[in-house]
């Protein structure tokens, strides 16, 4: 079962999705509740990478009148970002000071190590703890995996180590276990205004709505289309498929939508930026933040004249152009883990 709401009272949208979706069949009044947004940088969300504080109120609101009184919410920002400034920037401490809930900075707890199909990831404890993990992402596209929803969003409940650990692992593979190591308990997707170009934002597209369901193979599939792309085109949806994570959207699956007269007339595709420069780039287990980094440069600049390498797998290697530390080898690198947009810009 999904539900979709549309509209521009974003924490009302959201709690009345709740209301009219099935999380009842899952949650407790008694369980220890915790939020995971997508704060994946300090930036306003209007911006349309991170996710809207009203979307965690309106869950919050529901929680309490469900009787759940154990609520936080937890976060880890990407690598090289402070995660308590990118809860102020986003504007969520008001959350703390209405609703009596913390802002848990991830980055500050203890991990553990687990491992399932061949794959050892340090999750953090505060998110293992949790009876009830209710998953909040940005529906927006990614440079790397094209889609990045429900299942990636999780990626902010592992250590930095592991972070950059799953760009060498492949990154698909290690997202479809880690979703498989922690278990969501229900999603609930910020489709208000995502970026369709790259995570990091900047190119918002406006589509007001918000999308709850309880699996997230299922969520992010349904999403995927909605973007452009069949679910099969998301490596990782297709990995936790055969995993056994759950099922694909499909016409079986029950749809509920609310304040339908004000869905947007047209469903916005991905314009996938990342795609245009694949050509100029040589990328070899690079970690996000560095990817988009790079794309919006290339997004600014439109050319290079010399094949551009990045990623973990230059490290010690040499060559004529590199960005990031990993390829301080080479004759021309542009340093920083992760080198900023604006220093790449300027050496191209």
């Amino acid at each position: 079962m999904l539900v979709i709401n549309y509209g521009t009272e974003w924490a009302t949208m959201t709690r009345d999705a709740l209301t009219a979706s099935d999380i009842e069949k899952y949650l407790k009044p008694h369980y220890k509740v915790a939020i995971k947004p997508n704060l994946v940088t300090p930036q306003p969300p209007s911006n349309g990478a991170t996710t809207h504080p009203e979307v965690v109120e309106g869950i919050i609101l529901f929680l309490k009148e469900f009787g759940v009184t154990n609520i936080s919410v937890i976060e880890s920002s990407a690598i090289g970002y402070d995660t308590k400034k990118a809860y102020a920037v986003a504007d969520y401490e008001p959350l703390q000071k209405k609703y009596g809930v913390p802002l848990i900075d991830l980055k500050n707890s203890s991990s553990k190590k687990l491992t399932h199909s061949g794959c050892a990831i340090e999750i953090y404890e505060k998110a293992l703890e949790t009876d009830f993990l209710i998953n909040v992402p940005v529906l927006k596209a990614h440079c790397q995996t094209r889609l990045t929803c429900n299942m990636k969003n999780l990626k902010g409940c592992i250590t930095e180590k592991d972070m950059r650990n799953f760009h060498t692992m492949g990154l698909h593979k290690p997202i479809a276990v880690l979703n498989a190591l922690l278990k969501t308990g229900y999603c609930v997707v910020d489709g208000i205004c995502g970026d369709l170009s790259f995570e990091e934002g900047g190119t918002p597209l406006t589509a007001n709505r918000i999308i709850v369901g309880q699996n997230p193979t299922e969520v992010d599939s349904f999403c995927a289309e909605l973007i452009g792309y069949r679910p099969d085109d998301i490596e990782y949806l297709s990995i936790g498929k055969k995993m056994g994570l759950g099922n694909y959207f499909s016409s079986e699956t029950q749809i509920v939508e609310l304040n339908a007269d004000k869905k947007p007339l047209h469903s916005e595709k991905s314009k996938r930026i990342s795609e245009r420069y694949k050509s100029l780039i040589e990328e070899d287990a690079a970690c996000s933040v560095c990817c988009a980094a790079l794309i919006h440069a290339l997004h600014r600049c439109g050319k290079s004249r010399q094949k551009i390498h990045i990623g973990q797998g230059f490290i010690n290697k040499t060559g004529a152009f590199g960005v990031g530390n990993c390829t301080r080898g080479f004759k021309k690198y542009v340093p920083g883990c992760p080198p900023s947009a604006a220093d790449i810009i300027k050496e191209l």
